[in-house]
């Protein structure tokens, strides 16, 4: 079908090696492997296609975030930061989950943050006139909503904005194992110009009700990581459960007709879930971008950078996303063996 192109590899086999063809200078290679690099630990990985670029964002550093761009998904360049908490800022540590949005001939950056008020993480906005910055602190924060909210995400939708956002508790301590966080994904409208809430009360798009969301012995009963998209007719939210560190943390996904749901969750989830066959630990934390061609969809995700070890550094993965003729997503992967480059693809 037109979003997945089945490409094959011819080996060559000789006394047990497999030979790939010496690449010439300007030629592209025909295959990747997962991580696609192996000195880029990002978590939460978002990429925005500008043009013929791609940005890739992510929790990457303590005091902003850094940034690396490409030609083909695979191939990245560091930037260096892109977003720098200035001396003056609201936002003072936890700098996560950051995406960029294009929008009316601006750049924002939405991501979550820890300031001055005691009660957890707040939504905050930066903007710039390029998705390569420097991002400057706009709305920080967005709003106060009185409780700790992470993973925001920024959809436009019938050229109305709308944000998605986990609103994040805990039961007890669950960092002394003796509780769970527990995390909803809601959704509302903004302002034409993105600089408040509009809607009177937030929407509840998607609880954690599923046994794969709700491990009993796992650390969170929780689902984030919310990414919307639309094909067709049709919204898809792509979202992660269970707790970031744990082997089991995956991906699932929901539809809808409006942004503001309601929702309905597959009956294949979850999509994207660990393998310990191949060394795959806790992949999540999705984006979902076309293939330099359009011909493709890829999700973009992370996964434990030491399977055997989980802990927060994580390796970015990029495996194809094929929609199927009744509508149902599926993820060719995860993987760990070559993939045919993304279709259209050029060198860097």
């Amino acid at each position: 079908m037109a979003y997945f192109k089945k490409l094959y590899l011819t080996h060559l086999l000789i006394g047990g090696l497999s030979l790939l063809p010496i690449l010439l200078p300007g030629q592209t290679p025909s295959h990747y492997t997962n991580p696609v690099s192996d000195s880029i630990f990002v978590a939460d990985p978002f990429v925005l296609q500008h043009g013929e670029i791609y940005y890739l964002y992510g929790t990457s550093a303590t005091d902003g975030f850094k940034a690396w761009k490409s030609a083909n998904l695979v191939d990245w360049e560091a930037m260096g930061y892109v977003y720098q908490r200035p001396e003056n800022s609201w936002a003072t540590q936890s700098f996560w989950a950051p995406e960029v949005i294009h929008y009316q001939d601006k750049f924002y950056l939405i991501f979550s943050a820890k300031g001055t008020n005691p009660n957890g993480l707040r939504i905050c906005t930066a903007v710039s006139d390029s998705p390569e910055g420097p991002f400057k602190d706009w709305r920080v924060p967005l709003f106060d909503a009185g409780y700790s909210c992470i993973d925001a995400h920024l959809f436009v939708y019938q050229d109305r904005p709308y944000l998605f956002y986990e609103m994040v508790g805990v039961v007890g301590e669950p960092w002394k194992d003796k509780g769970y966080f527990k995390g909803t994904i809601l959704g509302c409208e903004l302002s034409d110009d993105l600089s408040q809430i509009i809607s009177d009360e937030p929407t509840i798009c998607v609880t954690p009700t599923e046994p794969w969301e709700t491990p009993k012995d796992g650390r969170a009963i929780s689902v984030e990581g919310m990414t919307v998209f639309m094909l067709d007719s049709t919204l898809y939210m792509t979202y992660s459960a269970n707790h970031y560190a744990d082997p089991r943390y995956g991906v699932g996904y929901a539809t809808a007709t409006h942004p503001l749901g309601s929702w309905t969750k597959s009956k294949r989830n979850p999509i994207l879930a660990q393998k310990p066959s191949i060394s795959v630990s806790g992949p999540g934390h999705n984006s979902i971008i076309r293939s330099p061609n359009g011909e493709e969809l890829f999700i973009v995700y992370h996964s434990h950078a030491n399977p055997e070890n989980p802990s927060p550094q994580r390796i970015l993965n990029i495996d194809r996303l094929v929609v199927e003729p009744d509508g149902q997503l599926q993820v060719i992967g995860p993987t760990r063996t070559p993939q045919p480059m993304p279709s259209g693809a050029t060198s860097n």
